[in-house]
């Protein structure tokens, strides 16, 4: 008899925990995800939690009201990843924790963004539907983080978000033309990704940005001096926002439907 192949189930069973060393029954319902270890850190500081899978790719932790905290790395693939990964629990929502850079006066230094949409120009998302399909969050999702950023007092802009794999093109004028062409709010490395992963899989998504940098001014590309002074200013109300955003859809009971084209 020919042994059969593993199901897409069994798989995505096997290489969660393998990937970020937790067992899948600690893992919660709703999903912060991050591409900083210090954002995991002080999640699990927070609420005194242990973090698994420092040997690992990813990290992961879980808080004692369910919300669950990946730090999963930098770039669209790893996004890929950790979204079929997430299959294995599939969680009624993940929130990405990401920075970007800002692309228009509007979007300055600290300033948060609930992307209404991304550009896939990262090339990995069309692995998974052909590049007429738009990377959209989950807005109900998004609403629950906007009441939350508001709340707050916190400024924040609304808009479209381009995502590339490209880490340093900042010299790159015919790059940097067609960003302008497209009047793009800010640029990043995993959003479109996150929001077409997410639909394929039907986990409903969104994304909470915090823009770090402004890489079209001579002043405003980002450098590790100006990366450390975002951290120590802003980091922590950003985590903090995606934190009471996802238990306060726990709280109340609210679901958050999938819906296909």
């Amino acid at each position: 008899m020919t042994k059969q192949l593993p199901t897409h189930l069994d798989i995505v069973k096997s290489w969660l925990p393998r990937y970020t060393g937790m067992p899948l029954d600690l893992f919660g319902d709703y999903i912060l995800l991050t591409n900083f270890k210090h954002y995991l850190i002080r999640f699990a500081d927070q609420f005194n939690c242990n973090i698994h899978g420092e040997d690992r790719p990813m990290q992961a932790a879980t808080n004692k009201n369910g919300v669950t905290i990946i730090n999963f790395g930098i770039g669209s693939p790893n996004a890929a990843t950790v979204m079929d990964l997430l299959c294995a629990t599939h969680p009624k929502g993940v929130v990405f924790l990401g920075k970007c850079g800002g692309l228009k006066k509007s979007s300055e230094i600290g300033h948060f963004i609930l992307p209404i949409a991304a550009i896939r120009g990262e090339g990995t998302s069309h692995d998974y539907f052909p590049p007429e399909v738009p990377a959209l969050p989950s807005f109900k999702l998004h609403k629950f983080v906007s009441q939350k950023i508001y709340e707050h007092g916190y400024e924040y802009r609304t808009g479209v978000v381009y995502t590339t794999n490209r880490r340093v093109w900042e010299h790159d004028k015919p790059f940097l033309d067609k960003l302008q062409r497209l009047r793009c709010i800010a640029i990043d490395m995993e959003t479109a990704t996150i929001f077409i992963v997410g639909h394929h899989n039907q986990i409903a998504r969104g994304a909470l940005l915090l823009v770090s940098d402004v890489p079209t001014t001579p002043d405003g590309v980002k450098t590790e001096e100006l990366d450390k002074a975002v951290t120590k200013k802003w980091a922590d109300a950003h985590l903090q926002l995606g934190i009471e955003a996802m238990s306060e859809i726990d709280i109340k009971g609210e679901e958050i439907k999938h819906f296909k084209y």
